[in-house]
């Protein structure tokens, strides 16, 4: 599941953690995006305990969107220890998503 948290920074969170991170980078306006949360909350309870979904607004959160070279919506990046591993672009199915972490977590 999707959580909404507060942090102080975003390199904080990743660093800190102790699963990897998969974070969706979306935009309120992107129907794709909005097709993939359901598909992020079937993922995220079924890999609660290997690793952390978060989402951030590329409107709201540009320059980070930027720093990962954020460049279509929806992307995905999954970050290992603080530093990203895997960029998944594009709306998917929750199988194919699922069997692509598999491999990674």
């Amino acid at each position: 599941m999707a959580l909404k948290k507060q942090f102080s920074s975003f390199e904080e969170m990743l660093s800190t953690s102790t699963v990897p991170i998969l974070v969706d980078f979306y935009a309120t306006w992107c129907g794709p995006c909005q097709m993939m949360s359901p598909i992020l909350e079937q993922v995220g309870t079924q890999m609660r305990n290997r690793l952390q979904i978060v989402k951030i607004d590329t409107d709201k959160y540009p320059g980070i969107a930027s720093k990962y070279g954020i460049q279509s919506l929806p992307t995905l990046v999954l970050f290992k220890k603080g530093q990203p591993v895997e960029k998944i672009e594009g709306a998917m199915q929750a199988s194919q998503l699922m069997q692509q972490l598999n491999l990674l977590v």
